[in-house]
């Protein structure tokens, strides 16, 4: 495994003057997946706010792409990891050529629209690497509520907040007993940088990543906040890291102490309408599923 240093000193394949909004973590987010799997990869867009900067003429991003609607990003990885075994079979590519094929896509394609698509990708173990882009609504389209949007937090189709609690995509990916599911965080570089690696590295076989990224626009902070919500949306509990490897489960950073789950919420517009009994509620959630993941880490 490389360390970070080596990692980011790898050649931009990312190109400067994206059209991301100000303080998007999806910029950093772009450059160190593509520096981790490098050039020999190819790129299957969904519908997302990643979109942005790789759809515009004539695109920010070095190596093949396709861009395509919300729900079939991960078919297209199994399409195209399909073409190159044919092509690998027929000779026209070598045998032992590695290529990464990868997708990414929102948290509403991935966990409402596409999720037909990336259960199918899944349940057939196509070799590819699947990155779920989660800023927790439909941010591209005018911040609507997702399945993946936290209970109680405001959107403008939910002004008073979401009544459901967030779907749990990472460990209904796990359930289709996949190689590898990993979450990571912007706020963590070398742990996300360090499961890319991982997974590049194991045999073939569908991989699935679930990236935390604040959005200063939908979540309404302070773009100069970005790295230091995602920080602590994991130092409260919020979101968590771990990593699950062929079944067994791993969390791999563990906060010392938990902080109080408001020193997150209290800097994020979307949580200003909460009670003290939301976020009495949310609190007593935290600690259950932490508990609860604590147990599914081996010793």
């Amino acid at each position: 495994m490389r360390n970070l240093a080596d990692t980011l000193s790898r050649s931009e394949i990312f190109r400067s003057g994206h059209a991301l909004c100000p303080g998007c973590p999806g910029g950093m987010i772009f450059r160190w997946i593509t520096k981790a799997l490098g050039k020999d990869s190819i790129l299957s867009m969904g519908a997302t706010c990643l979109a942005l900067p790789t759809g515009i003429y004539p695109s920010s991003v070095e190596i093949p792409s396709i861009y395509i609607a919300m729900a079939p990003a991960p078919a297209a990885v199994s399409g195209i990891s399909a073409a190159i075994k044919v092509l690998k079979r027929k000779g026209r590519i070598r045998e032992d050529r590695k290529i990464n094929v990868f997708a990414i896509s929102g948290d509403g394609s991935s966990g409402d629209i596409g999720m037909a698509s990336l259960s199918g990708a899944a349940e057939r173990d196509d070799d590819g690497i699947y990155f779920c882009f989660d800023n927790e609504a439909y941010m591209n389209t005018g911040i609507q509520r997702s399945g993946l949007t936290p209970q109680f937090s405001w959107t403008t189709s939910t002004l008073k907040g979401k009544v459901e609690k967030k779907k749990d995509l990472p460990r209904i990916m796990a359930a289709h007993d996949i190689p590898y599911v990993a979450t990571v965080s912007v706020g963590y570089p070398e742990d996300f940088i360090s499961k890319i690696e991982k997974a590049r590295d194991m045999g073939p076989g569908f991989k699935y990543f679930h990236i935390h990224a604040p959005c200063p626009t939908g979540w309404r902070f302070p773009e100069s906040k970005t790295i230091e919500v995602a920080r602590l949306a994991v130092e409260t509990g919020f979101w968590t890291l771990y990593e699950v490897d062929h079944g067994s489960t791993r969390i791999t950073y563990q906060p010392p102490k938990l902080r109080p789950v408001m020193d997150y919420l209290q800097l994020q517009g979307r949580f200003e309408g909460l009670s003290d009994g939301n976020v009495r509620e949310l609190q007593r959630g935290i600690h259950e599923k932490w508990e609860h993941q604590i147990t599914l880490t081996p010793e």
